[in-house]
């Protein structure tokens, strides 16, 4: 148990003890539910909120709060319950606005997205994340569009670093949507260049990790379980950000027989718990963390694995795991859960990059704002991915982006057969799938499937000569 696990252990026995006093104070239930999240529980944070909701119905900060647990614990609607409530008894207060923005975007509803976002603005003008997020809504117009405002709040020089890189990125996008590429090239490199100079990272670290990845996952025979942890049949889509995993599982997650699970972050976790017991808590450095996690007691990795899956509140035997970086743990996905599907979805690499480039991420991906580190680490990610394909014969199901939008059935087709499910008409429609999404992707995957980001980087050829003459040496180019 790690000291986190532990200090939220120990303090909700400490809520337990409260609780036989107070069983229905909400602040008690929601500290509850807080410390149940940093645990995994999110089935059972749920039913801490829904007991605080109960009784809490006229405190807004309260409602917010329980809001965010719900989102959290996978439960959008009920969060968009609570941020409603919290929005009605305190309309003048911006935060409230913007979490229910938030949630209704997943939720795809786009237009009171829209709404609540220029209501977030009208109330709190320097909430530069607001307008980033409205901006990626849907696509600008040059009689809808926010520009002169952007760089009004630009010239006015009032934002902080993490507010200039958020405007500049929202330009970036709107000015691309209005085919302004050389305005938008120019915000994007400048708030790229900017969040860089911000991070502590070396790129370095990432082109070791895939050699030791390489090293300690030879060829040959897979050792495999004594006994497989289930008959449980996860689908991991693993890849890169932007890469189209998002579509992916909604074409996967239109399927009767498959629910849909999204990015979770179990496996690494299961993998770091797996190699700390092995190691007894000793601090290991990168490269033996990789060789002892070949070393790890697989069945054990993976029922460990499929319980956090089954805390977090899916129970189907079949469900879609998309976090992108999975891709890592290939080898270790092969030998923990033989009855996994893996499905590498992959862009052409051009796309993919400007893609990853023009995103600004939270905290993951810190090689996404350097060309020049950019084109480094995707090398190193397609190095790997060969590595898997030669050493996993069969194991993973290459899937591009490309050959999608040129033949929707027959990559479907394929898809489903390599999943081992049977044929469904609805896997076409992965549009009409009502399913809450997380991802940044939350508003382009409400469309039906179009092939213009296949191209778009191709506007920004003059300013990407160096990425691109990078990946056509690495041979790249010529792959797709």
């Amino acid at each position: 148990m790690t000291p986190q696990h532990w200090s939220a252990a120990t303090a909700l026995e400490r809520i337990r003890r409260a609780l036989l006093a107070e069983p229905h104070n909400p602040r008690l239930l929601l500290e509850r539910a807080h410390y149940l999240l940093m645990l995994g529980e999110s089935v059972r944070a749920r039913e801490a909120a829904v007991a605080a909701r109960t009784h809490a119905s006229r405190d807004p900060k309260m409602l917010d709060a329980i809001g965010h647990v719900f989102s959290r614990s996978n439960d959008q609607q009920g969060a968009l319950s609570a941020y409603d409530a919290a929005v009605a008894l305190a309309p003048e207060e911006p935060h409230f606005a913007f979490n229910r923005a938030t949630v209704r975007r997943f939720l795809g509803d786009l237009d009171g997205a829209e709404a609540d976002y220029d209501r977030v603005i009208a109330l709190k003008r320097d909430d530069y994340e607001a307008h980033l997020n409205r901006s990626e809504l849907r696509t600008q117009t040059p009689a809808r569009n926010h520009t002169a405002l952007l760089e009004a709040l630009l010239r006015e020089g009032n934002a902080d670093w993490p507010g200039e890189v958020t405007l500049r990125h929202a330009l970036a996008k709107e000015y691309e949507d209005l085919t302004d590429y050389a305005r938008s090239f120019e915000h994007l490199t400048r708030g790229a260049r900017l969040r860089r100079q911000h991070l502590r990272y070396d790129v370095q670290n990432d082109l070791a990790t895939v050699e030791y990845i390489v090293q300690a996952y030879p060829g040959g025979d897979i050792p495999r379980p004594a006994s497989q942890p289930s008959q449980v049949a996860p689908i991991f889509i693993v890849g890169l950000p932007r890469s189209g995993s998002t579509l992916i599982e909604r074409i996967l997650g239109n399927h009767s027989a498959l629910s849909m699970g999204g990015e979770l972050p179990h496996f690494a976790l299961s993998v770091v718990a797996a190699v700390t017991a092995r190691s007894g808590g000793a601090r290991l450095t990168r490269q033996q963390l990789v060789t002892q996690s070949a070393l790890v007691d697989f069945a054990g990795l993976g029922r460990d694995y499929l319980a956090r899956v089954s805390a977090s509140g899916i129970e189907a035997d079949r469900f879609t795991d998309k976090m992108p970086l999975n891709y890592l743990y290939c080898g270790l996905i092969r030998r923990a859960l033989p009855n996994a599907r893996i499905v590498h979805v992959r862009r052409g690499a051009m796309a993919a990059c400007y893609a990853i480039y023009k995103t600004l991420f939270q905290d993951g991906y810190p090689f996404s704002y350097d060309l020049e580190e950019l084109g480094r680490y995707y090398i190193a990610y397609r190095r790997l991915m060969r590595h898997w394909a030669a050493t996993l014969p069969g194991a993973i199901h290459e899937l591009r982006y490309e050959d999608l939008i040129a033949d929707q059935l027959g990559e479907t087709r394929r898809l489903l057969a390599f999943c081992g499910l049977e044929w469904e008409d609805g896997c076409l429609r992965f549009d009409a799938n009502t399913a809450p999404t997380t991802t940044r992707s939350a508003a382009q995957i409400r469309r039906r499937l179009y092939g213009t980001s296949v191209s778009q980087w191709c506007h920004y050829r003059t300013q990407l000569a160096s990425l691109e003459e990078r990946l056509r040496d690495a041979g790249l180019l010529d792959e797709d």
